[in-house]
């Protein structure tokens, strides 16, 4: 049986070792996928869905702030395509087109929000009693979809016009764009945060809860 202190202990060195996960496939090229079009798919989001469901609805949130912050340094850095860094942060300007206040929302609250919905589906299917590749893949991949969904929405909302324009598109086919997107980007990173979920957390937790025992 662990106490609270070692128990705390042990939460403390995952969430530490899950970050740096996180930070590596920021900053390091291990963490892109090929992808088709402007946005670069990532596997930035499974170490947020792996904490979320292993730690808890809160310690994912955080670590979902840090994925926000690492890939808000990367885009004002480094960008991976820097005609559409400015959806990312308000520090990068091409020509006239500059981000704001709500480039820091897309690049922050999308990826805090993917480890409350991975969290707390997990709970709620869990409470439910569904199948454990059940529990563990849809919880991830939602976690991941909401990511994907929220990203691409709020560039959307906020900047569709400037985006459709620095991409030599029209405003209408814009929707187009960002369903292209979803298809070869948002789904991948769906199935891998689905499959990533139920391999990694599942027996982890095993393990975890023998040795509560």
């Amino acid at each position: 049986m662990k106490t609270p202190l070692k128990r705390k202990t042990v939460t403390l060195t995952q969430f530490a070792m899950f970050l740096a996960i996180e930070a590596l496939v920021c900053f390091t090229p291990l963490g892109s996928l090929p992808a088709v079009g402007p946005i670069v798919a990532t596997l930035g989001m499974v170490p947020v869905i792996i904490t979320a469901i292993l730690l808890g609805t809160g310690a994912g949130a955080c670590m979902g702030a840090f994925a926000g912050l690492f890939s808000f340094l990367v885009w004002t850095f480094t960008p991976p395509n820097p005609l559409v860094a400015f959806v990312f942060t308000p520090f990068y300007a091409l020509g006239t087109t500059r981000g704001n206040v709500w480039s820091l929302v897309i690049c922050f609250v999308p990826r805090i929000l993917v480890g409350v919905v991975a969290g707390a589906c997990f709970k709620l299917f869990t409470h439910l009693n569904w199948k454990s590749g059940v529990v563990y893949g849809l919880s991830g991949a939602l976690g991941s979809l909401t990511n994907t969904l929220g990203v691409l929405g709020g560039i959307y909302v906020f900047f569709g016009h400037n985006y459709a324009t620095v991409l030599g598109k029209g405003f209408d086919l814009l929707l187009g764009l960002i369903g292209l997107t979803i298809l070869t980007s948002g789904i991948p990173e769906a199935i891998i945060g689905g499959v990533a979920a139920y391999a990694v957390c599942r027996p982890i937790q095993k393990n975890m809860k023998h040795d509560s025992d």
